[in-house]
Parts: C-alpha cells; structure tokens; sequence
C-alpha cells in the first residue's frame, strides 16, 4: 500500500479502489500523491476536503497549469479527483459532484524523436559492418526498415516470401490486416537478397522456416524486443547514444526525410499505413525551414513582393 494519505477520506476511497477496483500497488500510490497534494490545496483556503465547490477545484488546475505541470499529469490529476468525488457523492458525503463542470486538460501532442540523414547513413554503416551472418541480417533490418517506414511489427513478422528477386514494392499486412503496397529502394532490396541467399544456405525447419528473419522464438521469427536490442548494438557502433535510436525513430526518419525531399503527404500516409491523415501530418511539425521556404517558393503574396522588388 502507498503511504499513508493525509486524510481519513482519501484512505477509504483508496481501500474502495483496492478491493472493489483491483487497483495496482502503483496506481494507488498515484491517486494518493495526488489526492494529498489537493488535501494541501483546500488546507491552504481554509476548505475540509469534501467542501471544495467547482470554483476550488478550477482554481486549483489553473494553479497546476501555471506552474509548469504538463498538460499529460494534469489530466491524471484531474481524473483521481473525479474518481474521488464520484465516491464520496455515491458514499453520500457530498451531495453533488463538483467536477462535471471541469473541462479536461489537453495533452500536448508529442513530436517523435528525429535522426538526421547523416546519423541514419552511420547507422547503416555500422550495420553493413558487423561480421558474418549478423551483418547481413542487421543491413537487411535497418535497410529494409529505412526505406519502408514498416511499423516494427509489421518488420518482424515479414514472411520470407514477401521479397521477391527484382520486385518494386514489398506487400505488407498492417494493422487491421489491411494489406498496402509499399515501394522499395535498390539499397533495401540488394540487403535483403543478401540475406535471402545466406537463408537459402541453412535448412530452416519448423515455424522459423517461414519468417523473413528467423530466431529461436516461440512465434519463429525475430521478436520486437531482439530488434530493439539489435538496433541499440548498431548506435553504440556509429558512435550515436542508443538512448534516441528506436525501430519507431527509424520509422519517424524515414517519413520525416522523405517529406524534406518534396514526399506528399496523400503518398506518405499510404507507406505508412495510417488509417487517417491527421496522423501523417504531425511530420509537418518536424521541420520548419521546409515550410519557410515552401512559403517563400510558392506563396502568391511571396512571389508578388519578389517583383515589386525586381521592378524598381
């Protein structure tokens, strides 16, 4: 149990959500940091816990927000507080429910974790330079990945016939089982014959005969983990901190380049498998000297003030 909470209330609100609710050890310890921090609040205007009207508990959020609080634990915070008032109008201790008239606080959107050309190009490097069999798989892996924006899942789970000698695009199954084409590069697809005709010199049996990347697992094929891991062992050999490197980065790199290079997003979202546009888009928070100068190229008003001055 977390530690004691500063308030009988709360302890009963935190035993009802331990034995009606099955709360986790860490969820409680959660609600009661967060409880006893308003307990402090309404000590502070001179308010009992269970008297704090609307008013109260807006001013209280507004003070969270003005004092640095991420829009994401604001949010946790004002969900236990309507979990607790919801307990104490059910307990009948309050009356009514002074939280329904709180909006919820918005979680700012998070911008992925972006790799330049260059550290992309030493990953690949590195990769190409492990020895031997793990060398081959690691360059097909990262190519592969590179050139397509495969979701990891998608990557891993590849059957070894999803690659044909020559072939353009790759066919992919994504999420919902929906199957997208996806182009592929020259370097991507000279990686993975590589590794193909290595596969072809050892006699998969079973399960793992099947998969693109083959391991040990109980599924057969090389698990998201061990890629992760994989792609940890090739930052820390381009000298980059494994820390920004991810299957997801890569995932982000490649959108995020292709639109840097003049991608539409209408194409991008395609590649990428997002069921709705809006998901695609975030790209175009990533880089703002692209959109400066697609501005200063295309914009009426930009070209117009270019000769006016050309003019005089």
């Amino acid at each position: 149990m977390p530690a004691p909470p500063s308030s009988p209330r709360i302890e009963a609100f935190l035993e009802m959500m331990a034995a009606e609710r099955g709360a986790a050890r860490n969820t409680l310890a959660a609600y009661a940091a967060d409880l006893a921090d308003f307990a402090g609040f309404c000590a502070r205007r001179g308010l009992g816990l269970e008297a704090a009207a609307t008013d109260d508990l807006r001013a209280y959020l507004q003070g969270l927000h003005a004092s640095g609080l991420s829009p994401r634990t604001a949010a946790r915070r004002l969900s236990a507080l309507r979990q607790f008032h919801l307990f104490l109008l059910r307990e009948g201790l309050r009356a009514d429910d002074p939280t329904e008239g709180l909006d919820r606080p918005k979680p700012g959107r998070r911008l992925p974790k972006v790799l330049t050309e260059r550290e992309v190009a030493a990953l690949l490097e590195a990769a190409g330079r492990l020895p031997g069999e793990e060398g081959l798989r690691a360059s097909a892996l990262l190519e592969l990945l590179y050139a397509t924006g495969l979701r990891v899942s998608e990557l891993v789970t590849l059957p070894r016939g999803a690659i044909r000698p020559g072939a353009a695009a790759i066919l992919v199954r994504g999420k919902g089982a929906k199957e997208r084409l996806v182009p592929l590069g020259g370097a991507a697809r000279a990686a993975v014959e590589a590794w193909l005709a290595h596969l072809a010199t050892r006699r998969a049996t079973g399960p793992a005969a099947r998969w693109l990347f083959p391991s040990r697992s109980r599924a057969g094929h090389l698990t998201r983990q061990g890629f992760a891991l994989l792609l940890k062992e090739v930052a820390l050999a381009a000298g980059l901190d494994p820390d920004r490197v991810s299957p997801h980065v890569l995932r982000h790199a490649f959108a995020t380049h292709l639109l840097a290079r003049g991608a539409d997003l209408r194409s991008l979202q395609a590649m990428l498998g997002h069921a709705d546009i809006a998901t695609t888009e975030i790209y175009t928070h990533l880089d703002g000297g692209r959109a400066a100068r697609a501005v200063a190229d295309h914009h009426p008003l930009a070209q117009r003030r270019g000769r006016v001055r050309g003019s005089g």
